[in-house]
């Protein structure tokens, strides 16, 4: 077993020195045989034989070992990469000459946990006959594969399995038996007989498909019940953007003055309480007239304050060049302002003309969606008889496939009966072998012991001596004065105990520093917050006035606003008339079609709901600007009117 155990280290050891991106087999084996002159010719000889296997199937073991490290091996250390191809390599190549208890001698020789696990990957029958076996036919062949690997690694699975067990239970019970017993039980292996290696199996019939049955139409069809939810799902969106609609065009009325205004605001600052200790710039809240509190900073209060400053100032200038003599600019405005409304109107014109020919666009598209459709179930027709016609040959080649293997396995059959004398014979002169070299390995066993207990007693020595000096007594640190000046004749030099000290006194002088500029930044901070606090009374009155002008201005402007309908283009009529071309061709297209796309049937039903309901969008959004545009010019005078 030991003997073993050596050469299986030394193989290790020479295939982790190999490098396949810079090494040659060919070289690197007498490179190898080199290094070995040192061990007996039979030793050398199961090195180089050992060695030159797993260099040769080298490809084979990484498939197998590869895998072990992603499924069960995952806790390995890849330091023992080199030791798991040996092992695959000596249970697929080696097994049936070495004889399995030396195999076993080798298994013991190794550690335990390791190798029953990779070999219990390895026999595993379902692994053999499935992966293993794809993964080397593409290497090799097939039949050389399953003869002369597989079928003897299956026949040599049970017993390797029933090892690895054993192996498991001796490991499991040697950690429950106590340190202190001397004598621990060995277990013998059965002396089982080999199993007959299994016959061949006969190749099983191709199975014939069954015609699958057609897809039933109803599958590209919509259910009912999604019909009815997308009604109702319409039916509940234009609901909503009607409300949404009402009360956009609604909600300037809470710039309208009230009565209950005032008492609002007189509570809010009751709930305020006294004022509290300044600690940071306030944060002042105010209400608007639609009643939505804002908090303002220190930044944005003085920004308002400046910006009602220049008003003042703009406002003061105007006046007094009214009061030169200079003229009025009402006409100038009224004007303009016809102007402007003018280039809205053309431009909701060019919006609504963009939308129509993007709608446009949409039917021409599904126009060709429907071609396209009707072209592709002409080619899937075409290739569905094709596809029959390449499965009958298909079939036929199977059959042809499966009498020609039927004649080849009869003859491996007789082939290997042939092999097997001969195999027997090469067997028992390797056991021969195998025989003399356990001997040998017997002695140099007992040398090593003996040379090992003549190395353990002199370093048990060697660690008595230092012990023993270990032990004498030694003196440990000194003294140290605090109060001492050191004398190294620096200037400036002092003891310890001055330095704590000094350092002491600038501690307290920084502190007193410190508290002074505190009490200077609070006191600035103070008067900051009371200067912020009268801005923000200014800008309250401020804004009184100007909501109470403005709500006047919008009563006086409210009876004369004219809603009116945006004027047809032309453009835009044509465009309908060529949609609605479109959409009626679509129609007479998809009549004939017994299938039609989901997709298309929804948005056909919905072409003329979304064209009403776009439209009444528009409308609602071209009010909307003319009721903000009457708003903002009110507003903008009686602002004048109150910074005059």
């Amino acid at each position: 077993m030991a003997y073993y155990g050596k050469c299986i280290d030394i193989v290790i050891e020479q295939l982790d020195k190999f490098k396949p991106e810079k090494d040659s087999p060919d070289q690197f084996l007498e490179a190898a045989s080199s290094s070995l002159q040192a061990l007996s010719p039979l030793k050398q000889a199961f090195v180089v034989e050992v060695l030159s296997g797993c260099l040769e199937y080298r490809k084979l073991l990484t498939i197998v070992v590869d895998a072990f490290y992603v499924r069960d091996g995952r806790l390995c250390l890849w330091a023992d990469y080199s030791l798991f191809q040996v092992l695959c390599y000596l249970a697929t190549f080696q097994l049936d000459e070495l004889g399995f208890q030396l195999f076993c001698s080798i298994i013991r020789s190794r550690p335990i946990h390791k190798t029953c696990k990779f070999l219990r990957f390895f026999f595993n029958p379902l692994n053999l006959g499935s992966w293993i076996k794809d993964e080397w036919g593409l290497l090799y062949e097939t039949t050389h594969v399953k003869e002369n690997w597989i079928d003897p690694l299956l026949r040599w699975q049970p017993e390797v399995l029933e090892l690895v067990d054993q192996l498991e239970g001796v490991s499991a019970s040697q950690t429950t038996v106590s340190k202190t017993k001397a004598k621990v039980t060995e277990p013998k292996e059965f002396n089982l007989t080999t199993p007959r290696p299994r016959p061949i199996p006969a190749p099983e019939p191709v199975p014939t498909m069954a015609k699958p049955r057609q897809v039933p139409r109803s599958t590209f069809q919509e259910p009912k019940e999604k019909q009815q939810l997308q009604m109702i799902k319409r039916h509940n969106r234009l609901k909503a953007e009607e409300l949404l609609l009402r009360a956009n065009i609604e909600e300037l009325r809470c710039a309208m003055p009230r009565t209950h205004r005032e008492p609002l605001e007189q509570d809010c600052k009751k709930k305020q309480g006294p004022p509290a200790r300044i600690r940071k710039t306030p944060r002042l809240t105010f209400y608007r007239p639609d009643h939505i509190p804002v908090k303002l900073n220190t930044a944005a209060i003085l920004r308002e304050g400046a910006l009602y400053q220049r008003q003042v100032e703009k406002e003061l200038q105007r006046v007094d060049k009214l009061v030169d003599g200079a003229g009025d600019f009402s006409e100038f405005l009224e004007w303009q302002k016809k102007m402007q409304a003018k280039d809205r109107e053309e431009q909701l014109a060019a919006g609504e003309c963009r939308r129509l020919q993007g709608k446009l666009s949409h039917e021409e598209a599904i126009l060709a969606r429907q071609t396209l459709a009707q072209e592709n179930k002409q080619k899937a027709d075409r290739k569905k008889e094709e596809t029959a016609e390449l499965m009958l040959q298909c079939a036929q080649r199977r059959l042809k496939e499966a009498r020609s293997m039927k004649e080849l396995v009869e003859q491996v059959t007789e082939a290997q009966k042939n092999v097997k004398v001969a195999q027997m014979k090469l067997v028992k002169g390797r056991r021969q072998i195998v025989q003399e070299v356990m001997e040998e390995s017997r002695e140099m066993l007992q040398r090593n012991a003996e040379a090992a207990r003549e190395e353990q007693r002199r370093r048990c020595e060697l660690i008595s001596q230092l012990r023993a000096l270990e032990t004498q007594p030694t003196r440990k640190g000194k003294l140290v004065d605090l109060t001492q000046i050191p004398g190294y004749g620096v200037e400036g030099e002092m003891s310890v105990v001055e330095l704590r000290e000094r350092l002491a006194l600038l501690r307290e002088t920084q502190q007193r520093e410190e508290e002074e500029k505190r009490d200077q930044i609070i006191q600035g901070k103070r008067a900051k917050s009371q200067e912020l606090l009268n801005t923000v009374e200014r800008l309250s009155l401020c804004r009184k006035a100007m909501g109470r002008t403005a709500a006047m201005r919008w009563e006086q402007k409210k009876a004369q606003a004219a809603t009116g309908a945006p004027s047809q283009d032309e453009r835009v009529l044509e465009l309908q008339r060529r949609i609605e071309e479109r959409a009626v061709e679509r129609r007479r297209r998809a009549a004939p079609l017994h299938v039609p796309a989901p997709r298309t049937v929804r948005r056909a039903s919905r072409a003329q709901q979304e064209a009403q309901h776009w439209l009444e969008l528009e409308r609602s959004r071209e009010r909307r600007l003319r009721a903000l545009q009457r708003a903002d010019s009110a507003i903008a005078p009686a602002r004048r009117l109150e910074a005059a």
